[in-house]
């Protein structure tokens, strides 16, 4: 979010529950938010799978040693962009989306009118009423971005014709894609499909995508990601809410190949005024990025690492290193944070977007002591953003070697989210995130913090122990 949206208003009191982090906790009460203290204890089942689990320890402490390797030596950066049809083969009448798998059905709004939009965008249905009908009678193929190696922010929508940033670990060689972010107010990832939002998106095609296509492929060598985003999270971005270091840092990294283009000084011009007033222009980066990070580390057997949080407004999902492509739900959550002025909770979706991708590497609000500003959008202050990294520890299996926390002297920010810890300590993820209205194009309506359901981490850490469904079934 940026200031030009208004500034949020505090809703009434929360009131939260803590697993047992003390430190949290009091940071919580401290602020006046009632707060349950309570006993965690796993369930039976979940308890025994742990028990299980425990009997084959060293196995999975060396699995996720591996995982957490792979994703500290993962190094994305960005090959170029391209459409959606040759980066990753989408064809015509597919439509990816945000979170793991949802029917038609169960889709919320956002969703729902952001796929319409881009089934306009793409000329197979000539009005957005005509492209809700034909989706409703199954006309198009639906899949999740993930299972294409994309992500998308909220509704997370990719069409064919769409532009993505290519981006690859070049240790490892697996690639992520990403859209090119569209900028604030009335866009497509919040459901918005009038005339405004598709002549935006046909501008992106057709003018800035080639433009910083081109201006990619004049640097020396690729633009490294991982390096821009150390230095980010060092001027106080955490890559998921706050993102105006790393889109500040990117322009400047591609202004003298920009302005060495031949291309008319209007549309240049149009194309940096764009990245300059959008604070959010990296965040598409950073989830192909964190991507990338993730899946170097995907397909370890035993690893208890989660490599995939993802959010489609309906359900909350993961995946493990060891579980294969297999999605483990449960309900999307409500935000708890700052609306805009006007808002509230009966305004809101549940969680939706991909972009929990980030919180999967260590940024986001693993992040948060790293971005003190970020409480003046999602909430509390600068102590319970370094609390709530604190308490991310507890269930990582390591530390960044890439970012790194200032007020912490210059730690390591939490990586691996190891699902058995989740589950031993009752301590779910902590996830910064915008709040969207639950009605198609009317956008952004707040931010504060969420959590996933714990019953998606129960699953995956059953599986795992060979209890539930087998690789690659649904949950």
């Amino acid at each position: 979010m940026t200031e030009e949206l208004g500034t949020p208003l505090l809703r009434a009191p929360a009131v939260a529950v803590s697993g047992g982090i003390a430190v949290l906790a009091a940071e919580l009460e401290a602020q006046g938010v009632g707060v349950e203290r309570i006993d965690w204890r796993p369930p039976a089942a979940a308890a025994a799978d742990l028990e299980r689990l425990a009997a084959a320890g060293g196995e999975v402490a060396a699995a996720n040693r591996e995982a957490l390797s792979r994703m500290s030596t993962a190094r994305p950066v960005v090959l170029g962009i391209a459409s959606a049809a040759d980066a990753i083969g989408l064809e015509r009448g597919c439509f990816l989306h945000a979170g793991p798998p949802v029917a038609w059905e169960a889709m919320c709004g956002p969703m729902r009118g952001a796929i319409a939009g881009a089934a306009v965008l793409e000329g197979i249905a000539d009005e957005p009423e005509r492209a809700l009908r034909d989706a409703a009678a199954g006309r198009y193929e639906l899949a999740p971005c993930h299972e294409h190696l994309a992500v998308g922010p909220m509704a997370g929508v990719i069409s064919p014709s769409m532009p993505v940033w290519i981006v690859e670990s070049s240790e490892h060689g697996n690639r992520a894609h990403c859209t090119l972010n569209e900028g604030l107010g009335r866009v497509l990832r919040y459901g918005a499909y009038d005339a405004g939002v598709i002549e935006r998106l046909r501008w992106i095609e057709r003018s800035l995508a080639p433009i910083l296509a081109e201006a990619l492929a004049r640097l020396s060598e690729p633009l490294d990601l991982r390096a821009i985003g150390a230095q980010a999270v060092e001027m106080g971005d955490e890559l998921h809410n706050r993102n105006r270091a790393g889109t500040s840092l990117l322009l400047r990294a591609l202004a003298p190949a920009l302005v060495a283009s031949e291309r008319p000084s209007g549309d240049l011009s149009a194309a940096v005024r764009f990245i300059a007033s959008n604070d959010h222009f990296f965040l598409n980066l950073s989830m192909a990025m964190a991507k990338a990070t993730a899946d170097a580390a995907a397909g370890i057997e035993g690893s208890s690492v989660v490599t995939a949080m993802a959010r489609n407004g309906t359900d909350f999902g993961i995946r493990l290193s060891g579980t294969g492509e297999t999605w483990f739900t449960g309900p999307a959550g409500r935000v708890e944070g700052l609306y805009f002025p006007g808002y509230g909770d009966a305004d809101a979706n549940p969680d939706l977007g991909d972009s929990a991708i980030t919180e999967t590497v260590g940024l986001g609000g693993f992040a948060m002591g790293a971005a003190p500003a970020i409480v003046r959008f999602v909430g509390g202050d600068s102590e319970l953003a370094l609390a709530t990294t604190r308490s991310m520890y507890d269930i990582a299996c390591g530390e960044s070697e890439a970012f790194r926390v200032p007020a912490l002297g210059f730690r390591g920010t939490p990586l691996g989210i190891d699902a058995r810890e989740v589950v031993h300590t009752g301590l779910l993820p902590q996830i910064n995130t915008g709040i969207a209205h639950r009605e198609p194009g009317v956008g952004q309506i707040g931010a504060g913090l969420v959590t996933p359901p714990m019953e998606a981490f129960a699953a995956a850490v059953g599986a795992l122990a060979g209890r539930g469904p087998a690789r690659g079934e649904a949950a």
